[in-house]
Parts: structure tokens; C-alpha cells; sequence
């Protein structure tokens, strides 16, 4: 059975009630490792508009057996999960959108930079499909990056955030790898710049 101590217990309810005000969030806020809040971006603190209820795919461990080592991410675009590999033969699963019919692709390539609430500025190749696209946007929870990106060398792809959680599991994107908010904020604190990131069909 797990204890948790009374004084943790209280600061988290503490914090929570704080934050009453971006009550769609509370659900989703409790880190299931620690146990404490986890805090929405600060535009939602000064009323943005809330994220919707992320419950697309819980995150969980599984054994693992595969070929690549501790801190590989591997992506089974077919399967629609993301595998970060841990020692002792373990991996965290995630669930990811994956790219739609006509952008699928597999590869190795490596995270070259990390950024949190990133700014978006769409490709030329997707401004030319969808000439109505903002040229930037500026990083917050209405950016379709979401909470957290890596980026996969110098390709256009990227594994990111997503203020569409209803589409993980899915077959919808431009090529990137989609996450929750929630996942993608997990993933970013275990990966390195420099990590390999293998897509598998």
C-alpha cells in the first residue's frame, strides 16, 4: 500500500485550490510519480482557454526486448505508440498521432534541439496546401506545437504537443509525431539532445 505523507498531501491540496479557477484541468493535473500538481502554462492562469480533458491514451511500462539502448525513442507509426527505452529491459509506451495517408515515412534520425511552448512558423510545403495558415505563431496554448517539441535533425518533422488530444492514436498529421501535452512534457524531461529516434511502419 502506498503512504503518502500528510504534509505533501496538504500542499497539493493547497496549490489545487489556488488554481480553481482552470478547474478543467484538474484531473489531469496530479503527477502520477510525485503525486504534486502539475501547473498549466501561465497563459491559462491569467485566463486562456482551458486544454480539453487529455484521457486519449494512458502512458504505462512495458518490457522490453528490442535492439536499441536506454534513451531510444522508438516509434511504431502502424501501432500508433512511441516507445522511450529504459535500462533493465523497460520501456515507457506512449500513444501518438501519426502521420495521415500520403505522409507516413520511417527513418532514423536524431533530436537536435528541445524547446518548451514553442513558436510555430508553418513550411513553405504546408503553406502551399493550406494557404489560409498563419506564416507565425507565437508558442502558447492555442499553438498547434503545444506544450513541448523536439526536433528530428534537419528534417521538417518534429515529436510535439497537441491542443487536439482527441487526435492521438490517429492518423492525421503532416508527418510529426503528436503527443498530449501532458505526454509530451513527460518525454521532454527523459530525452536528450542527441538521442536517436528510430520510426518504424
Amino acid at each position: 500500500m502506498r503512504r503518502f505523507s500528510l504534509s505533501v498531501a496538504l500542499a497539493s491540496a493547497a496549490l489545487l485550490a489556488a488554481l480553481a479557477p482552470v478547474a478543467a484541468f484538474e484531473v489531469d493535473m496530479i503527477d502520477p510519480a510525485t503525486h504534486m500538481p502539475l501547473l498549466p502554462h501561465p497563459e491559462l492562469l491569467r485566463g486562456g482557454s482551458a486544454q480539453p480533458h487529455e484521457s486519449a491514451i494512458p502512458k504505462e511500462t512495458v518490457g522490453y526486448n528490442g535492439p536499441f539502448g536506454p534513451g531510444t525513442i522508438v516509434i511504431s507509426t502502424s501501432e500508433r505508440r512511441l516507445y522511450f527505452v529504459l535500462p533493465g529491459g523497460q520501456a515507457i509506451k506512449y500513444g501518438v498521432g501519426v502521420g495521415r495517408p500520403g505522409f507516413e515515412w520511417a527513418g532514423a534520425k536524431t533530436i537536435t534541439r528541445k524547446a518548451e511552448w514553442p513558436s510555430w512558423t508553418p513550411p513553405s510545403q504546408m503553406l502551399r496546401r493550406r494557404p489560409d495558415l498563419p506564416r507565425h505563431m507565437a508558442g502558447g496554448i492555442d499553438n498547434p506545437l503545444g506544450a513541448r517539441a523536439m526536433y528530428l535533425g534537419s528534417s521538417l518533422y518534429r515529436i510535439h504537443g497537441s491542443n487536439e488530444p482527441d487526435t492521438i492514436g490517429q492518423a492525421v498529421s503532416s508527418g510529426c509525431i503528436r503527443m498530449t501535452n501532458n505526454d509530451v512534457t513527460d518525454l521532454y524531461e527523459r530525452a536528450q539532445v542527441g538521442a536517436k529516434v528510430v520510426v518504424i511502419r
